[in-house]
């Protein structure tokens, strides 16, 4: 296990920092607590792909975002654990195209049911409906803003020549 340099540190605070102002700008607009939740800070999730320092970052920055959350500590503790299995996930994936794999569908498995938790309270045919339908309007709002937003990052970032020390040694020359 290699140190965390002062370039991972920045990476991870300006992740952090960057996901935070996102979510906070998006919960303005009401986008980042809804059925369809469309939290635009979630692009982000593909970056440790190219720069595994990010993980940390997004992780801090998801619990800056959801100390908004309407589902309290619940979201506090969950929603910020979904984005770190997915961050850590998305650092061992082998092709660029899979790299927003991991936050969609953690995500949806660790949410759907929180979610449903919260709006039913008891496990039982409602709340697998609640799941059922959580999942449903969660997953394409999240393929969408990881897909369309985060993927483009993926192509974009290595071509800065200034970040591309921090990249990861498979990443240096993408095939995108």
């Amino acid at each position: 296990m290699r140190k965390f340099s002062v370039r991972d540190l920045t990476i991870a605070a300006m992740t952090a920092a960057l996901y935070t102002v996102m979510g906070y700008f998006a919960n303005i607009f009401g986008l980042n607590f809804l059925v369809f939740q469309c939290r635009f800070a979630e692009a982000l999730t593909v970056l440790p792909f190219l720069f595994p320092a990010a993980a940390p970052g997004l992780v801090a920055g998801c619990f800056l975002t959801n100390l908004l959350s309407p589902f309290g500590p619940l979201d506090w503790l969950f929603g910020t654990l979904a984005t770190a299995i997915a961050g850590v996930l998305t650092m061992k994936m082998p092709r660029w195209y899979l790299a927003a794999l991991p936050p969609i569908l953690v995500n949806a498995l660790i949410l759907s049911p929180m979610w449903a938790w919260t709006e039913v309270g008891a496990v039982n045919s409602a709340f697998w409906t609640a799941c059922g339908w959580n999942a449903l309007t969660f997953i394409p709002a999240e393929a969408l803003v990881c897909y369309a937003l985060g993927t483009p990052l993926l192509k974009l970032l290595p071509r800065i020549s200034v970040l591309r020390p921090a990249l990861r040694r498979t990443a240096q020359t993408p095939s995108i």
